[in-house]
């Protein structure tokens, strides 16, 4: 049951964060490492890797894979917040935020491993 609402709550901000990708891509393209090359296809396959994540979240045949590639997204992000925090490393406000939110990583990371894992 506790996996259920777990998925439940990683499919709803999977499938609104990657439809804002889609949607509004500038948003997001600043936070591409400049390292990794042109920001809007890195930014459009992480909108489309979203998406995709929700469904299987959706479904529960499917829920466990769906959790599984929810852990590779979670962690696939980590490159646009280490840039965020390079963009913002001169702004102490704007950096307070960047770093405030990287910790909320960690209970989305729990959350996608216990549905992954059946629990």
């Amino acid at each position: 049951m506790r996996d259920d609402v777990s998925a439940q709550v990683l499919a709803a901000g999977m499938a609104g964060s990657g439809a804002l990708h889609l949607v509004r891509p500038r948003t997001y393209e600043w936070m591409i490492p400049p390292e990794l090359g042109p920001a809007r296809p890195w930014v459009t396959g992480s909108g489309v890797a979203e998406l995709a994540t929700a469904a299987l979240l959706a479904v529960p045949r499917t829920r466990r894979l769906g959790g599984w590639a929810a852990v590779g997204v979670l962690v696939g992000v980590l490159p646009a917040h280490a840039q965020t925090l390079r963009v913002f490393r001169r702004r102490p406000g704007k950096l307070a935020v960047a770093v405030a939110r990287i910790p909320f990583q960690l209970p989305m990371l729990t959350a996608a491993l216990r549905v992954a894992r059946g629990r």
